[in-house]
């Protein structure tokens, strides 16, 4: 690309090919190989506990691959020979198993106490407790933190007692990692019993080396995105950065660009080219990649998204677990989604439209993902509460008169 000009329009086409959101998911079911595909362009799915849909990493694929079957996600990165792995890449993420050394650098860091406040000083003042642990995990083998359960415990789902913690620390320091999940906690083994051998022994870079490829990897899936974006995918440290991006652009990695009504510079890989149309419709996760960056969502699609799960319940505008709805080059509409699995209901809790949109249009190009989702949880019935100002259109298009029940 000669024009180093962008529209708003061309850079959101550019993002959402990059994100594997331009075309309408495949008509087959996809299977593990275009599976491990999708997250290699992807670099890292978001890990969450939230479940009242179905938990987030599952999403991701979801929206781009349609109604996949989940399983092949738990095999990719729970299975015997994964060729996913857990790690501190953007939050609690799941990133192919070929990034780890590129994590070392991190791991590192962790081990001389660059981490969160809390858990760094729990490593310094417990730190033959820790040992303990690691220990204790060489001679028995894969093991939880609830195996580990000592001293005081805290109310809720994090549960941290000493064990939980110092599992939390080497989990961080790369001594240990993530072997498989009971339900949604961790079990924990030695990387070399986990990972791949080619990717235990390969070498590991330099930090400085690490971080270009990273920020490298974070163009290529974010497509266009200025330096606090690209920062922002796998949680660079600031110090550093600012040289590490400009290196890229020295070697002609990547090249500055300007992107309409966006005031920072922004950055793309040179190889990149403009799509033309954008067909799909998505249902995001709020964990979704596209949208992790909310200040770069709302140049993009020029709308502000919200976590509002930690909003007091009266003060939410768009509800508990919201999923932004893509159609074509926009988001036109949000969701609050709840699987109810004992009555094998997905309940629609509000469905809001976005200004300017045809409730109508949206309401129909909805109405598929929806009974996709439905199927895909292994739900029977789609019941829409009327709330928010696309549920009418939405109840009249999706036809709840008969198999579908409204509430």
């Amino acid at each position: 690309m000669s024009d180093a000009t962008l529209s708003a329009r061309q850079a959101r086409r550019i993002a959402l090919k990059a994100q594997g959101l331009l075309r309408p998911a495949p008509a087959t079911p996809a299977d593990r190989n275009r599976f491990r595909r999708l997250v290699n362009d992807l670099g890292a799915i978001q890990i969450d506990s939230v479940n009242v849909l179905t938990r987030s990493h599952y999403l991701p694929g979801f929206s781009r691959l349609g109604p996949y079957a989940r399983d092949i996600l738990d095999t990719e990165a729970w299975g015997p020979k994964p060729s996913l792995f857990e790690y501190w890449g953007h939050e609690a993420s799941l990133m192919p198993v070929g990034l780890q050394p590129l994590f070392r650098w991190r791991m590192e860091r962790a081990r001389a106490g660059d981490l969160w406040s809390g858990l760094a000083r729990f490593g310094r003042e417990r730190a033959d407790f820790v040992a303990a642990v690691l220990r204790r995990i060489e001679t028995e083998g894969p093991l939880s933190g609830g195996d580990f359960a000592e001293g005081p415990r805290q109310a809720g789902w994090w549960n941290w007692s000493h064990g939980k913690r110092a599992m939390e620390w080497l989990f961080w320091a790369g001594l240990v990692t993530t072997q498989t999940r009971r339900g949604f906690e961790r079990v924990y083994d030695l990387p070399d019993r986990v990972l791949p051998r080619s990717v235990v022994d390969s070498p590991t870079p330099t930090e400085a080396e690490a971080q270009r490829e990273l920020i490298r990897i974070a163009a290529v899936a974010m497509g266009v995105a200025t330096s606090a974006d690209l920062r922002d995918y796998f949680r660079m440290p600031v110090a550093g950065f600012a040289s590490r991006l400009a290196e890229l652009v020295e070697e002609g990695a990547l090249l500055p660009v300007a992107v309409e009504s966006w005031q920072k510079t922004a950055f793309m890989a040179p190889s990149l080219s403009i799509p033309r149309r954008a067909e799909a419709t998505a249902l995001l996760s709020p964990f979704d990649n596209l949208i992790w960056r909310r200040e770069r969502a709302e140049r993009l699609f020029g709308t502000r998204i919200r976590l509002e799960i930690y909003t007091p319940a009266h003060l939410r505008e768009h509800g508990y677990y919201v999923l932004p709805f893509l159609m074509g080059d926009r988001i036109v509409a949000r969701v609050d989604l709840k699987a109810d699995r004992t009555s094998r209901v997905l309940r629609v809790q509000a469905a809001h439209l976005e200004p300017g949109e045809d409730p109508s249009v949206v309401a129909s190009a909805l109405a598929l993902p929806l009974a996709e989702m439905a199927d895909w949880l292994h739900l029977s019935d789609i019941a829409v509460i009327r709330k928010g100002d696309l549920s009418a259109a939405l109840s009249s298009t999706i036809g709840l008169d008969s198999a579908l029940r409204t509430a």
